[in-house]
């Protein structure tokens, strides 16, 4: 068995539910002190985050990622134990397999490899570990380039390494993501008797006008790296549960997932032009989760496209498709910032998986990235 796929089975044993870490970054550390890394534990409220630094001279490069995972769902669907590591027919089973433990695995054993032949390596070499990737996102990375920025430090190329791949490793590196805008809107009716509509206000008839014309918006057109932005319901509620009752108010959900072609301030307010136009009588908050970002090229993406051609021997593909990642912290600081870890295919899900020889392979492209870099 691998070093790889060894740590890998050993941070999925640990049942780290987020924001839980259950001993996996005491696990990466340990590694990493052998080394000579330098470590900073950062525990904010409940979310334990780490970062580790070996060498003190530009430029930086970075890994970054996350220690937690999604809840396993329903266990009796589980063909096996979700946090008892099992590899079969070639693929290793359990939470967190591809979603990302598998990644931090392999950063370890990649900066192993790389600093037993370049124990001189120009620049620096940094770990940013978070157990608040998969839940909210607060205090996480989010508050460690806060610690990075009141301490005077940078990074300058930053590897992500969530699952990016969609079919086969290598096929796929994320260069970028959509923003994400949320709002919650509450339209205000007057409640009455359904029998009796004129004197009341039904919100729900108020507010379906407005709806179709959100729905039928066109936001952007997007651009040569993003698609047009879209806007998505996520839910609608209204109604007092009482058949021959017209609501007093409506409650909606909604989001954004938004290109660089338009800004999260332009989104605003033109949501709030279709209200007002509407006559609605709303209050309406919003939540930036994130904006967009892209790293359309330098030596980060250069040095990382030629290690999967070297190692795979895969043209990679360049994405900005899919959610949201704690990139979308990083990248605002000026970091060149590219994401590229496994398949993606069974994540979130019952029976995640990732084959177990490509956990080597991902070693290996991050290896030869760091040469390109640093060496």
């Amino acid at each position: 068995m691998s070093e790889t796929l060894k740590l890998a089975m050993e941070l999925v044993s640990r049942p780290s539910v987020t924001p839980a870490d259950e001993g996996c970054q005491p696990l990466l550390i340990a590694r990493l002190q052998r080394l000579g890394f330098e470590v900073k534990r950062l525990r904010f409220g409940d979310v334990d985050n780490f970062w580790a630094q070996r060498g003190t001279a530009a430029p930086v490069v970075a890994f970054a990622g996350h220690s937690d995972v999604v809840p396993p769902g329903p266990r009796e669907q589980w063909t096996s134990d979700p946090f008892r590591p099992e590899v079969r027919d070639g693929m290793l089973y359990g939470r967190g397999a591809a979603d990302m433990k598998g990644s931090l695995a392999a950063f370890i054993t990649a900066i192993e490899s790389f600093v037993e032949r370049h124990k001189q390596h120009r620049g620096s070499l940094a770990l940013l570990i978070t157990s608040d990737e998969e839940g909210p996102s607060v205090d996480g990375t989010a508050k460690v380039m806060d610690w990075l920025r009141a301490e005077g430090r940078h990074i300058d190329w930053c590897i992500v390494g969530e699952p990016s791949c969609q079919t086969r490793l290598g096929d796929v590196i994320k260069v970028g993501r959509r923003g994400s805008l949320n709002g919650r809107l509450t339209v205000h009716g007057i409640q009455g008797h359904i029998a009796y509509p004129c004197p009341g206000t039904n919100p729900i008839h108020s507010f379906a006008s407005a709806l179709a014309a959100l729905v039928a918006t066109e936001w952007d057109q997007g651009n040569e790296h993003f698609p047009p932005t879209s806007f998505q319901v996520s839910n609608i509620h209204a109604g007092t549960g009482a058949e021959n009752v017209t609501p007093g108010q409506l409650t909606a959900q909604f989001n954004f997932r938004f290109s660089t072609a338009v800004t999260e301030e332009q989104l605003r307010r033109r949501v709030e032009d279709v209200l007002m136009a509407a006559g609605l009588r709303y209050d309406l908050s919003w939540q930036l989760s994130g904006r967009p970002f892209l790293t359309s090229g330098g030596p980060l993406l250069d040095a990382l496209r030629r290690a999967v051609v070297d190692v795979l021997g895969v043209e990679p593909s360049l994405s900005t498709a899919g959610g949201t990642s704690d990139g979308r912290f990083i990248a605002p600081t000026g970091t060149e910032v590219a994401e590229f870890g496994p398949v993606n295919q069974s994540i979130h899900r019952v029976n995640e998986c990732v084959a177990a020889a490509d956990l080597d392979l991902l070693a290996q492209v991050y290896a030869r990235t760091l040469e390109y870099l640093l060496a």
